[in-house]
């Protein structure tokens, strides 16, 4: 049985993902503190937040079709997925962006971009291992 038929293995798989996330923030957000201080450190963790959570929203519909068997079906729901996460990170930065006055963008675009990036790191290496 491969990891695509075993749902116990998907969930692993998506638990994987988002602790790679969490932990890839969490170091981000204390390389910023180091350098540069709480606004910085602050600006890195709501950056790789607001991936974590789009990435959490995401999963729960990727999880939802999970029994679907039509390519077709499979195809858009892993497109709604997506389109979910996007919206969500989307939102959550308009949201810091407007509210969070001493943001510091650099930091904030190396939180996302840290949680993004282990985020694939963590399911190509847990392809592998399936």
């Amino acid at each position: 049985m491969s990891g695509q038929e075993n749902p116990a293995a998907g969930v692993s798989l998506y638990r994987n993902m988002l602790r790679w996330q969490v932990m890839a923030t969490m170091a981000v957000t204390l390389l910023a503190y180091a350098a540069a201080g709480l606004p910085a450190a602050l600006s890195a963790f709501m950056g790789g937040v607001s991936v974590v959570v789009g990435a959490w929203f995401a999963t729960k519909i990727a999880e939802k079709g999970r029994s679907k068997t039509d390519p077709t079906a499979v195809l858009l729901n892993l497109l709604k997925a997506e389109a979910v996460k996007i919206l969500i990170i989307a939102i959550i930065l308009f949201v810091v962006f407007k509210l969070y006055q001493a943001l510091v963008p650099f930091a904030l675009i190396a939180g996302l971009a840290a949680a993004a990036l282990f985020s694939g790191a963590a399911l190509a290496k847990s392809q592998a291992n399936v």
